[in-house]
């Protein structure tokens, strides 16, 4: 990690002072938990490209096949586990009522260190939902399905039987299949879940954008309104990116490496 001890102090320093944390997270921070990129999904499944599957289109023309990718990503996401930055953040978020976190990912890493860390504590220090409800998913979950025609959702861990199309799941409650729970190529994100990301954002006095260059809206929007509101943006990523020459510190390394030493209680 290209930091030195006083750097690392600094920030620390100003983390703990500021009133109000965002945090945006992307691919880097899944990256030590083994997760592919969406594109790099490999195998069987080379012979397509992302935008013939994961799209409205694509499931209302053969939900079977896209069933059957999903389900490929799923199982491949449930034998991974959160890694030290997921949970460095999940502890970070419990011990404060001012830090949001915002993810780009769907492989709910970041739900699952949450829960593994409230599960290790006897008496959670706010309640449950409060805190889901500052773990804001960008774009969607793998991890849950949704109705592909009225609202309901829920979570879903075990695989998906994809053996017949009347085999897939059906909502429980009007009867139409359901789909997974992502935003596809030609859909908008959930307009209030994006709001919920940019108030906490306005409001918060620190930034902090881990594994992502946010160079594609509307998440890049987010760092944004933390700095165009007087806050100050950390970067923590392997590489340089457009948003480090933006950062009042940038800090080259892995997640699972820095976020430990400048979240730790």
């Amino acid at each position: 990690m290209t930091a030195n001890g006083g750097t690392l102090r600094q920030v620390r320093g100003a983390i703990r002072r500021a009133q109000g944390v965002m945090i945006l997270t992307g691919a880097g921070v899944s990256a030590d938990s083994g997760i592919s990129t969406f594109r790099d999904f490999g195998g069987l499944w080379d012979r397509y490209r992302p935008e013939e599957l994961a799209t409205p289109q694509a499931f209302q023309r053969d939900p079977k096949v896209v069933w059957e990718w999903y389900d490929s990503r799923r199982r491949t996401v449930l034998s991974c586990r959160p890694n030290r930055g997921h949970k460095a953040i999940a502890q970070f978020l419990l011990s404060r009522e001012d830090v949001t976190l915002a993810t780009q990912n769907v492989d709910g890493l970041h739900q699952r260190a949450f829960e593994e860390a409230t599960d290790s504590l006897v008496m959670a220090p706010t309640p449950l939902d409060r805190d889901f409800d500052r773990t804001l998913e960008l774009h969607g979950s793998i991890l849950r399905t949704r109705c592909s025609v009225c609202e309901m959702s829920q979570q879903e861990y075990e695989s998906i039987d994809t053996s017949d199309v009347d085999a897939l799941p059906h909502c429980l409650d009007c009867g139409a299949m359901m789909r997974p729970d992502v935003v596809w190529f030609g859909e908008s994100l959930d307009g209030s879940v994006l709001e919920l990301a940019l108030e906490a954002a306005r409001v918060a006095e620190v930034c902090i954008v881990v594994g992502t260059s946010a160079v594609v809206q509307p998440a890049a929007s987010i760092p944004l309104a933390t700095q165009e509101s007087g806050g100050i943006m950390i970067e923590v990523n392997p590489e340089h990116t457009p948003l480090t020459s933006l950062s009042q510190w940038s800090l080259q390394g892995s997640s699972t490496e820095v976020l430990p030493q400048i979240l730790g209680l």
